[in-house]
């Protein structure tokens, strides 16, 4: 992966078309490197969550163009690469695991990330039906040491249709379920970054679990 990193600092200093245009070899090797990961991961990962069997790695992958038709950032590329493995590919917004590349910093993470207005409503209902149960798996001690804290983007007040002094609304707040870690440099280019990556997206197997249960 380290060539990859390379790929992406470069990009950031040189984020034009003219010079993607030029490295455009680069770019092909490096997204193919990507995809190759991606496929480790989706085969990895499939041992433990027979949701993701018979992905295909193009499916997952996110593109490096950006859309700046309304944005008043007009740089053309981004400057990482992620993909998304989940059931039906990072377009369906079921849960997943997501692994992020960039130079400025490397994370992993699984969940459902700011899910639709109804598929958001049904995650809570069930939670404010089995929140001991989500708990139970979040707070877990190895989980903590894992990932010690859910993606903190709240509401300020109750979601509609949910009482106000319900016993966990806190988690009832939350927009999207999500958990995260950063992932150091020497990690990424180390012998055993995928095993790393794998042992993580096993750990987060039971909040999707319990997700994908939420929304059946």
């Amino acid at each position: 992966m380290n060539s990859v990193l390379q790929f992406l600092e470069e990009l950031a200093a040189n984020n034009n078309r003219e010079w993607f245009q030029s490295n455009k070899k680069w770019y092909e090797e490096s997204r193919d490197k990507v995809l190759f990961l991606t496929d480790v991961l989706i085969n990895e990962i499939g041992q433990f969550d027979s949701e993701i069997r018979g992905l295909q790695p193009k499916d997952c992958m996110f593109r490096i163009f950006r859309d700046v038709r309304f944005s008043p950032d007009k740089r053309p590329y981004k400057t990482n690469f992620g993909s998304f493995i989940c059931k039906g590919g990072r377009k369906s917004m079921n849960p997943g695991y997501y692994f992020h590349l960039e130079p400025a910093g490397c994370f992993m993470a699984g969940g459902i990330y700011m899910p639709p207005a109804e598929p958001l409503k049904t995650i809570r209902t069930c939670l404010a039906d089995h929140a001991e149960e989500f708990l139970e798996i979040t707070e877990a001690p190895d989980f903590k040491r894992e990932f010690p804290a859910m993606y903190d983007d709240q509401l300020k007040t109750a979601p509609k249709g949910f009482p106000k002094d319900h016993e966990h609304i806190g988690l009832l707040k939350y927009k999207s379920y999500i958990f995260s870690k950063d992932i150091a440099a020497s990690d990424v280019v180390g012998e055993k970054y995928v095993e790393k990556m794998v042992e993580g997206f096993e750990s987060l197997y039971p909040v999707n679990r319990f997700l994908y249960e939420a929304l059946a």
